[in-house]
């Protein structure tokens, strides 16, 4: 399990977010407050609060370079 902070500020990120995502075959949380939803949601990532950056946690053992790498532009510090 690894987790990391993104951003996702506009429609266009939400969207290409996901289709990044939908490339994996493993599982991924968003979560903002209280509320965790799951990451391939477009739906459920438009239900949270946007303007904050989420805490998305992937759920996979070993090595998660790729995903990282593929989700690179949406990481936040």
């Amino acid at each position: 399990m690894t987790k990391v902070k993104i951003l996702l500020d506009s429609i266009d990120k939400v969207k290409n977010f996901v289709n990044t995502l939908i490339k994996f075959d493993c599982d991924f949380d968003i979560s903002s407050s209280r509320y965790t939803i799951d990451a391939k949601s477009i739906m459920g990532i438009f239900s949270l609060d946007l303007s904050q950056p989420l805490d998305m946690i992937i759920h996979k053992d070993g090595d998660v370079s790729d995903i990282m790498e593929a989700i690179k532009p949406y990481i936040v510090e």
